[in-house]
């Protein structure tokens, strides 16, 4: 490990003026930053901890209906909230089904999702082609060790895929991150923040250096919605394939529909095709199914995930199934 230095912003003010010197590293939970130095992807020189930078945290109402849900809260904290539980099933579920519960008390929902890809190739120990870790230098993963990685949006420059878990919940739920910067912050939809290769191969989201998400909001309620994630094992362990999804339903009718899914692009994958389709179909008819099923049409597999395309299918249904509460 590099010695670095540390420091604990007393303010917002004070964390957005720092951090725009670009050998400064933000630290909030820190469950991240500390992989990413220990297997040395990135090499702190100065380590700004915004962790108790006052205003961050806790979950307010809005006027639209929605919540604020300040960006240094813990992941357990908003999983466990009542409002979050009762209103956005979805969001408390995704988040449960994270991490340990010890990742969950110290990782926030701000840090979450600027988590970088788990593809192996990225965090091995060993000097490998990978353009997100060494831009220009290839793709080890395209025609390497490549099941659990993308069926969506991949091109020859990057296949990885995006681990976190709230983060397609928020996708599905029509999320907004709002950030500060010193030059201005913004409203950044949660199905836009995340890079796709073909976008930049390099990146991971569209944040600025030095610009810090100091919240997340959520529209109006979403009760009947629902998480359903695969995995190799049922506690700790990143997704295979999941799918978050939302239905609005009136007289056994589909009013509205949501569906992200989570483990097959590098960013949470709308099938927006599926959900414009499933409006107006009965809860329960075959034509649900045919509606989810025509959104894989453009899924392309790689040499060792083809498993996928019909895995994340029958994953999507399944949780568009809860959502709208199908026996």
């Amino acid at each position: 490990m590099r010695s670095f230095s540390y420091g604990r912003a007393r303010s917002l003010e004070e964390a957005l003026t720092l951090a725009q010197r670009t050998d400064v590293t933000l630290l909030a939970g820190g469950t991240e930053l500390l992989n990413w130095a220990r297997i040395g992807i990135h090499r702190p020189e100065r380590v700004l901890d915004i962790s108790r930078v006052p205003g961050l945290t806790g979950i307010t109402a809005l006027e639209s209906g929605g919540l604020r849900i300040g960006a240094l809260t813990s992941l357990n904290a908003v999983a466990l909230h009542a409002e979050v539980r009762e209103r956005y099933p979805v969001l408390s579920q995704a988040i449960v089904q994270s991490a340990s519960a010890q990742l969950r008390n110290l990782a926030t929902i701000g840090g979450n999702p600027v988590q970088r890809t788990r593809c192996a190739y990225f965090r091995s120990d060993l000097p490998v082609p990978c353009n997100k870790r060494e831009p220009g230098s290839g793709c080890a993963a395209l025609n390497g060790i490549n099941a659990r990685h993308a069926i969506f949006g991949w091109t020859e420059q990057c296949v990885a895929t995006h681990p976190s878990d709230p983060a397609v919940a928020l996708s599905c739920l029509d999320a907004v991150y709002v950030t500060e910067h010193v030059e201005g912050g913004r409203r950044l939809p949660a199905k836009d923040f995340h890079v796709l290769p073909a976008e930049d191969p390099c990146a991971h989201n569209v944040l600025r250096h030095g610009e810090v998400i100091t919240a997340i909001e959520v529209g109006p309620s979403a009760p009947r919605s629902a998480y359903v994630k695969v995995r190799e094992r049922q506690s700790y362990e990143f997704a295979l394939t999941s799918a978050a999804a939302v239905a609005e339903v009136r007289d056994e009718v589909i009013t509205r529909a949501r569906i992200a899914l989570g483990g097959v692009a590098m960013r949470p994958w709308r099938l927006e095709q599926a959900e414009v389709s499933l409006v107006g179909l009965t809860v329960g008819s075959a034509q649900v199914k045919v509606a989810i099923t025509s959104a894989f049409d453009d899924a392309r597999a790689l040499s060792s995930n083809a498993f996928k395309i019909p895995l994340s299918r029958n994953t999507a249904l399944r949780a568009f199934q809860l959502a709208a509460r199908v026996r």
